[in-house]
């Protein structure tokens, strides 16, 4: 104890008065805001004042597939081009438009229709690819929109816009965003989980500031989950610590931390602190979540064989479920080996056969208990994929080129209308021709289910007010049920 007096004591006058000068008119704020009876902190004082919006959702599950999933091959049926096979893309159709350093320099753009059959499926004779065959059982549960687009042309920018709403790093990401502004429901884990896939090829890196909190205080950072004995790196105490040296370890740091925080008001520390103390409560919280073990032999028959191998896609999503039963705010699933400049046929099939089953067997799963009408679920990736094919060009082996003009995802359960194709592209997928959604709509489209106004939730840093969308961004009424 003798140690933290000395280290109260190094604050005299002089580092008073500098530390505090331009810090006064805060401190006075902050002392009215502590009397307030509505609110506990300046942060929740400021999210207080936000309007309110009646949520849809409690909580979101984001099936992010990296690398960017073809159209042609899942969801926007393109017959008409069964007859253009090899036919050079019409200029009329590119429009000049920018092309990737892969393609720029083809003679011909040849046109190439997808190797796989559609068939129409549920009440809306919905097409879907014959590749998703589960998918095809749920889609009158989904809302499939067509007519997603955005800038980025390649795949680091593109993957990074869609995850914190701008192509260069450094922005907070979607899920660090909703724990800034609604907070944890479960005081044992994390707001934001994230789970990265162990048996996807991996075609394109993924960061970890792709699910980082930016700017935004550092307990809103995504908590990566992992399989093998540490499922959060350093949460397990030390060889030779017990539970009672850890406590009493936190328990100094807590008070050195709050000695810094009392000399310097930085409300990192502050993060911090209930970073240790969400740390030692996970101790506890973890093993308890991960453990499958007890889940039903119909379970894992529902999802599909690969569930009971921890890591896997299949894994990943019953897992999913698990940590939204506990009030997880937003799980995030990442699944690379979508990226197929060639032998697009035979990788679309692999990719489509390690996840379809287990994404219907989660939507499946979350409706039976009664979970989907609260919780949103999001299939998607960074961009689409190009009507021509990039180099080598059978029926049978082809590839395609980034497209970040028009592309399909989908968004099923709370607040969503289900069963609904919303958008429409043209008969080569290339430009959009009713109901486009740029990126920045779909992000304040699921911040308004979440209950919050994407104009309003914002957070200054270095002189600029911040928020997700940036400075663009409609809500899509259109989709909402």
């Amino acid at each position: 104890m003798k140690d933290l007096e000395n280290i109260s004591q190094k604050l005299d006058r002089r580092n008073f008065l500098l530390k505090t000068a331009s810090g006064l008119g805060a401190f006075a704020l902050g002392n009215l805001l502590a009397h307030s009876s509505d609110a506990k902190s300046i942060e929740q004082n400021l999210l207080a004042a936000l309007p309110s919006i009646a949520p849809k959702a409690k909580r979101v599950v984001y099936l992010f597939m990296a690398g960017g999933p073809s159209q042609f091959e899942t969801f926007d049926y393109k017959p008409k081009l069964s007859n253009m096979f090899g036919q050079d893309l019409p200029d009329s159709i590119r429009k000049g438009q920018r092309l990737t350093g892969m393609s720029a320099n083809q003679a011909v753009l040849p046109v190439v229709p997808s190797a796989y059959k559609f068939n129409q499926h549920g009440k809306n004779k919905t097409w879907v690819s014959e590749l998703l065959p589960y998918t095809a059982q749920v889609v009158d549960e989904l809302c499939i929109i067509k007519s997603l687009y955005t800038e980025q042309i390649n795949h680091d920018p593109a993957i990074t816009f869609f995850q914190t709403g701008h192509q260069l790093p450094g922005r907070p990401s979607i899920g660090s965003w909703l724990s800034y502004g609604l907070g944890s429901e479960n005081q044992n884990l994390p707001a934001f989980i994230v789970l990265v896939s162990k048996n996807a090829s991996k075609d394109q890196p993924l960061y970890a500031r792709l699910w980082g909190n930016g700017f935004l205080p550092s307990e809103h950072q995504g908590v990566q989950f992992r399989s093998g004995k540490d499922p959060v790196l350093f949460l397990n105490n030390p060889e030779g610590y017990d539970g009672s040296d850890r406590q009493e370890m936190l328990s100094y740091l807590t008070q050195l931390n709050q000695l810094q925080n009392e000399n310097w008001a930085d409300p990192e520390v502050d993060a911090r602190i209930a970073q240790y103390e969400m740390a030692y409560r996970m101790q506890t919280s973890v093993p308890e979540v991960m453990d499958t073990t007890t889940e039903p032999n119909e379970v894992f028959d529902l999802y599909g064989p690969d569930s009971r191998d921890k890591g896997s896609y299949a894994a990943n999503c019953l897992l999913a479920r698990k940590l939204l039963e506990k009030d997880v705010r937003f799980v995030q699933l990442y699944h690379q080996g979508w990226d197929h400049h060639g032998g697009l046929p035979k990788n679309m099939a692999q990719q489509c056969k390690q996840t379809d089953q287990a994404t219907a067997a989660l939507l499946i799963d979350l409706k039976r208990r009664g979970m989907l009408e609260d919780t949103l679920v999001v299939w998607g990736g960074e961009f689409g994929r190009t009507v021509y094919s990039q180099g080598k060009l059978t029926k049978n082996d082809y590839g395609r080129d980034h497209h970040p003009r028009c592309f399909s995802m989908w968004m099923a359960g709370a607040g969503v209308k289900a069963g609904l194709s919303y958008g429409q592209t043209d008969d080569f997928s290339y430009n959009i021709v009713k109901d486009p959604v740029h990126v920045h709509d779909f992000q304040a489209t699921l911040m308004h289910l979440m209950g919050i106004d994407h104009e309003q939730l914002i957070y200054k840093y270095q002189g600029r007010r911040f928020r997700l969308t940036d400075v663009s961004g409609q809500i899509v009424k259109g989709i909402f049920s």
